[in-house]
């Protein structure tokens, strides 16, 4: 069998996430993240597609006797989560919120022991749909981002022509 089998490795986007060695990656690169939002995030991606529920996540990370705000503590840790993987809550790419219910993660998610990863057909031909549709709703997040700087460099340097030619004016 081969090691890398074993190891389970779940890839989603450009990212790479062991969970037997307890590390993210993006392209290669090791990412840093702390072990509560590491352990949220691989609670997540293992269920990719499904809410997991807030006490589900609880449950998950904290165990019983374990005294927390835990509210604020998820947040911290869906905020690190979010930040590590550049994703936006009001334009999720990754996390989506269902509101007072818990989180989904909506990417969709390949692992090397998966029977997923192993079929050539069926199955295969919807994944990689679910990933095509996944990359285009990325590009357009990523387009959408890129056109928002645009327009403020853009405005920017409408300020600063306007501000030229009116004390031009002034002045002259």
């Amino acid at each position: 069998m081969d090691t890398e089998t074993v190891t389970q490795k779940l890839r989603f986007g450009e990212f790479e996430l062991d969970p037997e060695v307890g590390e993210l990656k993006r392209n290669g690169s090791r990412l840093k993240l702390q072990p509560q939002p590491l352990k949220l995030l691989l609670l997540l991606v293992r269920r990719a597609g499904s809410v997991v529920t807030r006490e589900e996540i609880r449950q998950e990370l904290w165990s019983e006797g374990t005294y927390v705000d835990f509210d604020q503590a998820m947040n911290f840790c869906i905020k690190q989560v979010r930040d590590v993987l550049r994703d936006q809550p009001d334009r999720p790419t990754f996390i989506q919120t269902m509101p007072k219910r818990g989180y989904r993660f909506i990417a969709p998610v390949e692992s090397d022991a998966s029977p997923q990863g192993r079929k050539s057909s069926g199955d295969g031909s919807t994944i990689r749909l679910q990933k095509a549709l996944w990359a285009n709703i990325a590009d357009l997040h990523l387009a959408e981002e890129r056109r928002k700087r645009n327009t403020r460099i853009a405005g920017g340097v409408l300020l600063v022509v306007v501000c030229a030619a009116a004390l031009m004016y002034i002045l002259f």
